[in-house]
């Protein structure tokens, strides 16, 4: 077995057994998976890049948290303000930047709101359990705008959670 991180040699040293194999012996392109988190990074040939973090812009940071840490259980990783600018930045995900990606909630003090417009489709995280997932969620008082069920057209479960801010999540079984 090979560490995804394995290449180059310094980024081993950070991560000696953090991430699974990038063995693939039924040569179906699988994703590598890092242990505990949905957001696994797939590497392919030259290390040259990695997807650090999708941004959004949120009206109201603080109820944004409460969503993505309670609802959905990211944890918050770092949070700064930046007074000059009027603005304020979060970090939030399934682990720690180094080996994850992660979504940016940018909260611009004088925006209270944003229109999603036509070009954003939605966010996709890996759930084990998409039925168990979903009540948890709703448990937590996430709305569930799509109930678990097979994709169209295909025989994946999926289901869409949307956030308060109106973004969807879509939430996916296990391939």
């Amino acid at each position: 077995m090979r560490c995804a991180c394995a290449s180059p040699p310094a980024r081993a040293a950070r991560c000696p057994e953090a991430c699974a194999s990038t063995d693939d012996p039924r040569g179906q392109g699988t994703p590598v998976r890092y242990r505990g988190s949905f957001f696994g990074v797939e590497k392919r040939g030259r290390d040259a890049m990695r997807l650090l973090h999708t941004m959004l812009r949120v009206g109201d940071l603080e109820r944004s948290l409460a969503f993505y840490t309670e609802v959905l259980g990211m944890t918050l990783l770092r949070r700064k303000d930046y007074p000059d600018g009027r603005f304020t930045l979060a970090f939030v995900g399934y682990g720690d930047e180094a080996h994850n990606s992660v979504l940016e909630l940018t909260h611009n003090w004088d925006k209270p709101a944003y229109e999603l417009g036509t070009g954003y489709g939605h966010i996709a995280l890996e759930v084990e359990d998409i039925y168990q997932a979903c009540e948890d969620i709703r448990s937590r008082g996430g709305r569930i705008v799509r109930e678990p069920g097979p994709m169209k057209h295909g025989s994946r479960v999926l289901a869409f959670v949307e956030d308060p801010d109106g973004y969807r999540i879509e939430l996916l079984s296990p391939v």
